[in-house]
């Protein structure tokens, strides 16, 4: 049974956001992918979408989500639970920074709105 230990997870920096990457194939996850995301005040997350529904637990903070348009405040204790397709941005609220953990299907690739080219997310890998 592969174990993750935090201190050992690879952590991968895109624009103001961290991700720590525990459960992925190469870290022997087969089905579900899983990782920890830690998005600074003041930024705005990149408008994305998967082809695979994502969940998003908050952890810590609060969060403005902004799924297909709609924004919503989601607390600590709240899931975001963003349908495939559906284009989607996360950013933390107020002052402090927002954590929360995704869960994503093996093999799931994401969009960029201003890229568009699908990919694999390397905390996913």
């Amino acid at each position: 049974m592969p174990i993750v230990q935090a201190v050992d997870a690879p952590t991968f920096t895109l624009g103001q956001a961290t991700f720590t990457g525990l459960a992925a194939p190469s870290r022997g996850a087969r089905e579900t992918c899983v990782w920890r995301t830690r998005a600074e005040p003041g930024g705005a997350g990149a408008e994305h979408w998967f082809d695979r529904e994502e969940i998003l637990v908050v952890l810590s903070g609060a969060a403005v989500a902004r799924l297909g348009g709609v924004e919503t405040r989601v607390e600590a204790g709240g899931a975001i639970i963003v349908p495939a397709g559906c284009r989607f941005a996360v950013t933390a609220e107020g002052g402090a920074a927002v954590e929360m953990l995704a869960v994503l299907p093996v093999g799931a690739k994401a969009h960029m709105v201003e890229n568009g080219e699908p990919f694999v997310p390397p905390m996913a890998m």
